[in-house]
């Protein structure tokens, strides 16, 4: 017998496509206590999670903060332009 809930995510997977990526780019403007704070105010990230990432973007130059849709993805790039920080969505596996 088939499971009706697995069957309905599988359908849901397929139609969404591949999932996209919000990639966070270092800049030689925004401190590194900037964009951590923007990581736990915008994200809600705990303190140590935002220093990782933040670290990084710092010192591997990018860093993928959060995936999902492209909409919400977009809708991320747009929030942290209106920080002042770097971001573009990537589509995973492209």
């Amino acid at each position: 017998m088939t499971d009706v809930r697995e069957d309905t995510r599988v359908e849901e997977r397929l139609r969404l496509g591949k999932p996209w990526t919000l990639i966070v780019w270092d800049d030689p403007v925004n401190l590194m206590t900037y964009v951590t704070w923007v990581f736990t105010s915008y994200f809600g990230f705990p303190k140590p999670k935002a220093e990782r990432l933040m670290l990084q973007v710092h010192t591997e130059g990018k860093a993928a903060v959060a995936s999902g849709t492209r909409e919400e993805m977009e809708r991320h790039v747009e929030a942290m332009h209106g920080y002042g920080l770097q971001a573009t969505v990537q589509q995973v596996g492209a």
